[in-house]
């Protein structure tokens, strides 16, 4: 049998039979945990206590399910865009929208430059060509190209590296739209329609050939 113990409580004495029920637990738990802290430090490996070890798996599984939610939220988040607003546009800088009609030598090579106006959305990637109706040809400039606020590109217009329809003397438009939509897609406000605004002439230089029928005049000497 074990020894009982005599305690002096308030005046009275008790017997450590007489402990509290809620007394004989914390002694209990403090027992435990004690004993779980030496065994961790005879391993050399840091353990939490029980309670400790609750508490921080509540605070895990809270901060996680808050993260969770705020990803979440933040993923199916679309921009408001007020559908009075304008379609996105493009500007010519190179050569400038107010210039007259400009002509490049074919196997020259052309550059072009441009920068947006009213875009709220801004496209991922762009595609920009050439098309000419007299040969129903397509002349790539830019495939699936980043997009930039201002953009500059030189084609070059050597027949060995348009690698289509030959250039014609010919009327040509500059093409530039959103690389994820279609060229017959209907703008949207705020986002990039497609652009084909700009026209611009090709030209083949000819060889010099003299007029045929002509002849040069010797003057009579004089008399």
């Amino acid at each position: 049998m074990a020894p009982e113990f005599t305690r002096l409580t308030n005046g009275c004495a008790t017997t450590g039979s007489d402990a509290s029920p809620a007394e004989t637990g914390r002694a209990q738990t403090t027992k435990d945990d004690n004993a779980a802290t030496t065994a961790a430090a005879a391993s050399g490996t840091v353990v939490a206590t029980s309670r400790g070890a609750a508490n921080t798996r509540s605070g895990a599984t809270k901060a996680t399910k808050s993260g969770a939610e705020k990803t979440s939220a933040a993923a199916t988040k679309t921009q408001s865009i007020n559908p009075v607003l304008p379609p996105g546009g493009v500007n010519m800088v190179t050569p400038s929208a107010l210039a007259q009609t400009s002509y490049y030598k074919i196997g020259d090579y052309v550059t072009f430059g441009w920068n947006y106006t009213s875009l709220s959305v801004k496209p991922a990637k762009i595609d920009a060509y050439v098309t000419c109706t007299s040969n129903q040809g397509a002349y790539t400039i830019l495939n699936n190209a980043t997009f930039e606020p201002t953009m500059n590109v030189v084609w070059d217009t050597k027949p060995d590296v348009t690698g289509t329809a030959p250039l014609l003397t010919e009327t040509y438009t500059l093409v530039i739209k959103d690389a994820s939509k279609d060229i017959t897609a209907v703008a949207q406000a705020g986002r990039l329609g497609t652009y084909d605004q700009f026209a611009f002439g090709m030209y083949k230089p000819q060889a010099y050939t003299p007029l045929s029928g002509t002849s040069l005049l010797t003057p009579n000497p004089p008399s």
